[in-house]
């Protein structure tokens, strides 16, 4: 029998970024989300222009002025931001959690992928639907109400930075989660509450001061003022302190959702 002079070694990776695996994941996670348009990006944008229209008629002629604008079109844009928010956590929390349970998260453990490479592929194609919802939501509330884009630096730079944010916690969330009723109850009992109770629906200038004082700090009530300022251009807080606020914590955020994956945490439950 003859001796193999060379035996098989582990492989060493020679390439700082991959780039293609990157890019594959980041496209096979939109098309997941796209392959249930229906569900992910229609069902959205049916529960805003519900919410919008059943609001409008509920208050009818009875229309206050908020941050110097008419309520509705104060209204529009935390909708489409709360939306945003909601489904950025929705589908990184979705994807982990889903792959832990089908058990097909081994694909892409295995696959020749860095961590960094992982979690900014899954958080890109968050940001992916939320762009689509915010923009789709922008055209259709446009036929209903007066509503327009006026700073679309602003727009985009707290679209992007909140659905980065909401992204990576629905990937530590998915990497904690065990079963679906654990992402359940973070969605009902953390995510949906903080999304209506950060300004969606008032202006936080009418609540008690102490109030006013804990919603600064609270990251939802920041991303759906700035995202309501490039609208209205008027906001209750201010936007230098919203975006260093927000940028911090998304990176805060992917530091976390980043060191969770390489240590493997709960990736075999």
């Amino acid at each position: 029998m003859v001796e193999l002079e060379k035996k098989y070694e582990i492989g060493v990776r020679r390439f700082n970024v991959n780039w293609v695996g990157a890019y594959t994941l980041y496209v096979k996670e939109t098309l997941r989300f796209l392959s249930v348009f229906g569900q992910t990006i229609v069902g959205p944008i049916i529960t805003s222009i519900l919410f919008l229209l059943v609001i409008s008629l509920a208050i009818g002629e009875n229309r206050q002025n908020v941050l110097g604008v008419e309520f509705i079109i104060f209204l529009a844009p935390g909708l489409i931001a709360m939306q945003v928010i909601q489904q950025a956590f929705s589908h990184s929390s979705s994807s982990l959690l889903m792959g832990k349970v089908m058990g097909n998260i081994v694909d892409m453990i295995g696959a020749p992928l860095s961590a960094s490479e992982v979690t900014l592929a899954i958080i890109l194609a968050s940001i992916t639907r939320a762009i689509m919802i915010s923009i789709i939501s922008v055209i259709i509330f446009s036929l209903v109400i007066e509503i327009k884009i006026n700073n679309y630096l602003i727009f985009s730079a707290y679209l992007i930075i909140s659905s980065f944010i909401m992204g990576a916690a629905g990937f530590i969330a998915g990497l904690w989660a065990d079963k679906f009723d654990h992402m359940a109850t973070i969605t009902n009992f953390i995510i949906v509450p903080l999304s209506f109770l950060s300004g969606t629906f008032y202006s936080v200038e009418r609540l008690p001061n102490f109030l006013v004082t804990i919603s600064n700090y609270n990251p939802f009530f920041h991303m759906i003022d700035g995202f309501r300022y490039s609208f209205i251009n008027s906001m209750d807080g201010t936007i230098k302190f919203g975006l260093t606020y927000l940028i911090t914590l998304s990176i805060i955020m992917w530091i976390i959702a980043y060191t969770l994956y390489k240590k493997g945490y709960k990736i075999k439950s």
